[in-house]
């Protein structure tokens, strides 16, 4: 008897306790961390360990470098400026936006950053190498593109002494001639930037990187990388977006017609278009061509284009934030970082290693700071308060109705 009075008071008392907690639960819901939350949170884990260390003058000394199986000859010690000046193409747009607490520390680490980066006497002097080196060009380049983005926060504020190190560093340069493909966009965006804030340029290094790519369309949105065609991403990864900002500054300046921008516009949103189909059901998308290791930053072109809110038609903001967060979550599991927390050589996760090019390092991986432009968008944007809305492959692939697809002679 007692005994079965006791598993009563035990049931009963266990039947209290779970609504209790029921009932605590409805009154404190866990909070749905949302998509705009998770982006800051993966963009923190991507910049604040580079960041952290370098602002503080500590990166070369602390930042645990891996180079490709196969790494060439190139000088190593390009691994960080390759990191930073990749970084900071990204980040620009991001930290423009008075966004809290994370973007104010991001934009004041990346200033005190780059006067380190610039000053000769810091432990974290960016190398730039000599006439035998060529990579350093590709990385101030850059660099060059994220102070051009946001030079009232990134390039302004800086002392004389920094800009006038800035300067010397870009014009020197010049003594590295850029490869005939992508390369000479590097070439043309530094000398845009010295452009831009009324320095001397070698007006050739722009007119003729220009006019080489235009030459190189081949249509449907797409460039050749060089005289032959490569089905690979490098219209994402460079061509597009940097012949965009090289011709919206000089046609902005008087020196190239408007026009010309307005075409290289209207062929990167064709492209971008592209980009969006790219991603699956599940959240990839085709790993083809070299470079593969930079992950999402090839989708570049089409995170610019949400940021200007000038996207492709038929395609919205919320459309391109739901497509790029299931691309996120595919590509950024947690072996994607090492236990440092810096970026592996890989597409997911750290057994990858063999996949990176003979010109990759840790450095290179940065690239994929440029997939989060959107962050520059308030929180009120459509982009992010926007509904849960499916993307192209998604509906398609559901039997859902989604827009046909046809050539573009422009």
């Amino acid at each position: 008897m007692k005994r079965r009075s006791f598993v009563k008071r035990s049931a009963a008392g266990a039947a209290a306790a779970l609504v209790g907690i029921l009932s605590n639960a409805e009154a404190s819901p866990v909070k749905k961390e949302s998509d705009r939350e998770y982006w800051i949170r993966l963009l923190g884990k991507i910049a604040d360990p580079m960041l952290g260390l370098m602002s503080r003058g500590e990166l070369r000394q602390k930042m645990r470098v891996d180079y490709s199986p196969t790494y060439d000859k190139r000088d190593r010690r390009v691994a960080y400026l390759e990191a930073f000046g990749r970084l900071v193409s990204g980040l620009a747009e991001v930290v423009k936006l008075d966004g809290g607490a994370e973007f104010t520390r991001w934009r004041e680490q990346t200033r005190a950053s780059i006067a380190h980066g610039f000053d000769p006497k810091s432990p974290d002097y960016l190398y730039y190498g000599d006439e035998k080196q060529r990579q350093p060009l590709v990385d101030a380049a850059f660099l060059a593109s994220g102070l051009l983005s946001a030079p009232e926060v990134l390039w302004e504020p800086l002392n004389s002494e920094t800009k006038e190190n800035i300067v010397r560093e870009f014009t020197t340069i010049r003594r590295i001639q850029p490869f005939n493909n992508n390369w000479v966009l590097f070439a043309a965006m530094i000398e845009t930037f010295l452009l831009s804030i009324g320095e001397k340029i070698d007006e050739k290094r722009i007119d003729g990187a220009i006019d080489t790519i235009t030459r190189w369309y081949v249509g449907d949105g797409w460039y050749k990388d060089g005289e032959h065609f490569a089905f690979d991403h490098y219209n994402g990864y460079v061509i597009q977006p940097m012949l965009c900002q090289v011709l919206k500054v000089n046609s902005e300046m008087g020196r190239r017609d408007k026009a010309e921008f307005e075409i290289a516009y209207k062929r990167m949103r064709r492209y971008a278009s592209f980009q969006e189909r790219y991603i699956s059901p599940e959240g990839t998308y085709p790993v083809v061509g070299r470079s593969s290791t930079y992950r999402v930053g090839l989708f570049w072109p089409l995170a610019k284009l949400a940021l200007d809110g000038h996207l492709p038609d038929g395609i919205s903001p919320a459309q391109v934030r739901c497509g790029l967060t299931a691309v996120f979550k595919r590509v950024f599991a947690d072996s994607t970082f090492t236990k440092e927390g810096w970026l592996t050589l890989g597409l997911v996760g750290d057994r990858q290693r063999d996949l990176a090019d003979s010109y990759s390092n840790t450095g290179s991986m940065y690239m994929v700071s440029l997939a989060f432009l959107p962050l520059g968008l308030p929180a009120s944007h459509e982009f992010w308060s926007g509904p849960y809305t499916e993307w192209t492959q998604l509906k398609a692939w559901s039997g859902k109705p989604f827009p046909r697809d046809y050539h573009v002679a422009y």
